[in-house]
Formats: C-alpha cells, structure tokens, sequence
C-alpha cells in the first residue's frame, strides 16, 4: 500500500506533471512565475485548495452524490466547494501575509477557475482511487505544480539579465522557455513506472 502511495504521488509530480504534461494551470503558470516569492506563494497556496479540496469533496462525492444517484452534478458541486476553499484562502493571506496576499494580486482568485485544482478533483473520482489515493495524488500534483512554478521562475529571473532579441521580448521568450522547462520533464517517463511497476 506505502508503494502504491508513493508511486501516486512522484507520478503526480513527475511524470503526470498538471502544468507540464496535462497543460492544465497554464494562467497562473505563466502570470505568476515572475519572481520566485510570489511564484512559491501561489504554489503553496494552489497545494492547500488542492489538499483541502480533495478532503471535502471526496465524502461529499462518496456520501452524498453518489448514493443518491446524483453524479451528474459532480462539476457543479465540485467548483462551489473550491470557490469556498479559496475564499477562505483569501481571508487568511490577507489578515496574515498581506504582502503575498497583494504580491498574488488578481492571480489568487484566479484559483478558483484554475482548471488544475478542479482536474485533480475529477481525476481522483474518475480514477477510482480511495481517500488515501486521493489525498497523495492531490498533494503531488500541488507539489508538481509548485515545482514546475519554482523551475519557471528561476528561468524566468535568468531571462532577465540576458540580452533577448526584440522579436522574442516579452511573450514569445516566455513561451519558448515553458516549452523547454515542459520537455525537461519527459526525462522522468517511465522511471516511476519502473522503480514502482
């Protein structure tokens, strides 16, 4: 079962990366990950819905909407219970850590709708997995997205001191950059599978 676990949760990081190899995250991905403090705010803060999302979610999937035959209202109830979790979120980073609660500026509300933290909630049902699954494949896709968020930064922070031609200024350097960030991360396939398999 400890193995089971495990090989969830370092496929979440790396191997099923959400921003890198699902694509999913990309907004705050590439709006955030200019500076690696707001960068590492963001990311803690996108693992704490995604952990506390999953944990509430999942009784109220198994318990609730299911026994009453009521799946079809899985997104529905899903996306209420995350725009809760990040409320909460705000409240907290804002009477606590202002800085990082204005540093995030737009992009912590923005958690709501990330596609992310709604992904892993659906992937975790639709995967079958139990509430111990559930909870390592969550915290591992917060750890891959706080990971891919932490590398871009550090790429992005270089970018800076290095003299850009004009035409890639701005956005095209930005996405040349998370291409190559992305296909670093394809040298982790199948290396969970066969340490774990």
């Amino acid at each position: 079962m400890t193995k089971e676990l495990i090989s969830i949760l370092l496929t979440a990081i790396l191997t099923q990366n959400f921003v890198l190899a699902k694509f999913l995250g990309i907004c705050p991905f590439l709006g955030v990950s200019k500076k690696l403090n707001t960068a590492v705010g963001m990311s803690a803060a996108v693992i704490f819905v995604m952990a506390l999302a999953t944990a509430v979610t999942y009784p109220i999937n198994k318990f609730l909407l299911v026994k009453l035959d009521l799946e079809y209202l899985q997104t529905i109830v899903f996306i209420l219970v995350i725009a809760a979790l990040v409320q909460l979120v705000e409240i907290i980073l804002k009477k606590y850590m202002p800085a990082l609660y204005n540093a995030l500026g737009i992009y912590l509300p923005l958690i709501t709708t990330n596609c992310a933290v709604l992904g892993v909630v659906i992937l975790n049902v639709d995967s079958g997995y139990n509430f111990a699954q559930s909870m390592f494949n969550s915290v591992g896709a917060g750890l891959g997205f706080m990971l891919a968020m932490v590398m871009f930064a550090g790429v992005r922070e270089r970018l800076d001191s290095c003299e850009v031609p004009k035409f890639m200024q701005g956005l095209p350097i930005t996405l040349v950059a998370a291409s190559l960030v992305s296909v670093s991360f394809l040298g982790f396939t199948g290396i969970v599978e066969n340490i774990f398999g």
